[in-house]
């Protein structure tokens, strides 16, 4: 067995996210104590990870040098955040996307931790500002967003609070790197933080397309599947950018006015309501209904592709 790494992790909540940074931190062998407020949440979410991690392993997906076996000896539960901490170089907050059930354990984690360890939050859109207010430790907190699923989507969000020390975000940035993710400064915080502001640009003018007549909602999906999504799998924006012409300066001298011109034609905020919804709502229900049977189904097939897409990237890795 390889040697476990340095020092402990805790994870502070046990749902999804929580359990996909125990399996991360797990595969990149650390020792990880998942905690939560009951102890039957704990033991079946060690359960859960333990099953995923064999059934990754037969389909030789599992992470990291590790056995699965060799994984889940990692794991711990625990209802006792104060004895969980005991250790622990980093602490990753996954309680629901609430902000005053956050600041509540962050009040609690800053009464009990050393000078040392790194309290992070996986809030997709609290703001630092927000979250660690007034905290004693606010130097050692800092948002790590990761994407759903973040087994195999290794993207991790680092957005530090204006008095964040730049040792713990460097201090983050390597640990994740070490369990194989890949994080991202966000250099100052801003509602939506990087990713979802992209996100929500797209869904924003999809959601024009679509009201506007201009395409039908398959299609629009098609478009980003067929389309655009090939290439951001691979390469962002700016990089497509930079090869569609003979570099950037040549891209902008040669479209810049097309694009803007593009640009100001487009409108306002949609408000998602009303008939458009009911049109999307139609048109994503005869692809997936929306049951729980049927969605639960889809999003096992979208993680299997995920999956193979993180397999051939990592293989097709310049050298």
């Amino acid at each position: 067995m390889a040697s476990p790494a340095t020092g402990v992790v805790v994870i502070v909540g046990s749902g999804l996210i929580g359990r996909s940074w125990a399996m991360l931190f797990a595969s990149g062998g650390f020792r990880v104590r998942l905690c939560d407020v009951e102890q039957q949440q704990v033991t079946d979410a060690l359960e859960n990870i333990r099953k995923e991690m064999a059934v990754l392993e037969l389909r030789g997906s599992l992470r990291g040098r590790l056995s699965a076996k060799e994984q889940g000896s990692l794991l711990s539960g625990c209802v006792d955040v104060r004895g969980a901490v005991e250790g622990a170089v980093h602490i990753q907050e996954c309680v629901p996307e609430d902000l005053e059930l956050k600041r509540k354990v962050f009040a609690q984690l800053d009464q009990i931790i050393n000078d040392q360890v790194v309290l992070s939050s996986s809030s997709s859109c609290l703001l630092p500002s927000q979250l660690f207010a007034g905290l004693v430790h606010v130097a050692q907190c800092i948002v790590a967003h990761p994407v759903n699923p973040p087994y195999f989507v290794p993207l991790v969000e680092l957005v530090p609070h204006p008095d964040t020390a730049p040792e713990t975000v460097d201090r983050t940035h390597a640990l994740m790197q070490k369990i194989g993710q890949s994080p991202v400064r966000v250099l100052k915080e801003i509602d939506g933080f990087a990713l979802n502001r992209l996100q929500y640009a797209i869904i924003s003018e999809a959601w024009r397309l679509v009201e506007e007549g201009v395409v039908s909602p398959s299609d629009l999906d098609l478009i980003m599947s067929d389309g655009l999504g090939m290439r951001y799998a691979f390469i962002g924006p700016l990089e497509t950018m930079h090869l569609n012409a003979e570099g950037m300066v040549s891209y902008c001298d040669r479209y810049g006015e097309g694009v803007k011109r593009v640009l100001k034609t487009f409108g306002p905020v949609p408000e998602f309501s009303g008939a458009t919804v009911e049109k999307v709502n139609q048109a994503m229900c005869l692809k997936v209904p929306a049951d729980p049977e049927h969605l639960a189904a889809r999003r096992q097939w979208r993680d299997e592709c995920l999956q193979r897409l993180a397999q051939l990237k990592r293989q097709m890795q310049p050298q």
